[in-house]
């Protein structure tokens, strides 16, 4: 597994995440997730709400990309992995709960990535880069 870093830890907290699927069929399935969180140290998860086309993707066994960009500070990074949906259990029972206090929206599930890639996105000569691998 890669490591989140403290840094990368707060970048996730001031920055939307974007995710990208891939149907059965091939199609790319891009989209923003206002609810992604570090879930720990080697995990990033989120309240799948609308149970469409990236969950289906997801239960027909997708990879999940996850990128977040800061254009201002043109800073970004990637992350990929293998992803785990929680359903019935003590991690989706716990995000049913943050879903309940902040008013939102019950999630379906809750997509789990183990982090297994982190890239550079930033602007300049290291761009798309792999800073860590596990």
């Amino acid at each position: 597994m890669a490591t989140l870093t403290p840094e990368m830890k707060d970048f996730i907290a001031n920055n939307l995440a974007w995710i990208t699927t891939i149907s059965k069929d091939g199609d790319l399935d891009i989209g923003p997730k206002m609810s992604m969180f570090v879930l720990d140290d080697n995990h990033l998860a989120y309240h799948e709400r609308t149970a469409g086309q990236h969950y289906r993707n997801l239960e027909d066994g997708s990879p999940l990309v996850v990128a977040y960009a800061n254009l201002a500070e043109k800073k970004g990074y990637r992350f990929r992995g293998n992803v785990v949906l929680h359903k019935d259990d003590d991690i989706y029972d716990a995000q049913v709960k943050v879903a309940e206090e902040k008013g939102t929206k019950k999630p379906a599930v809750v997509p789990v990535l183990e982090i297994t890639e982190i890239d550079d996105l930033s602007a300049g000569p290291k761009a798309g880069t792999t800073i860590a691998k596990g």
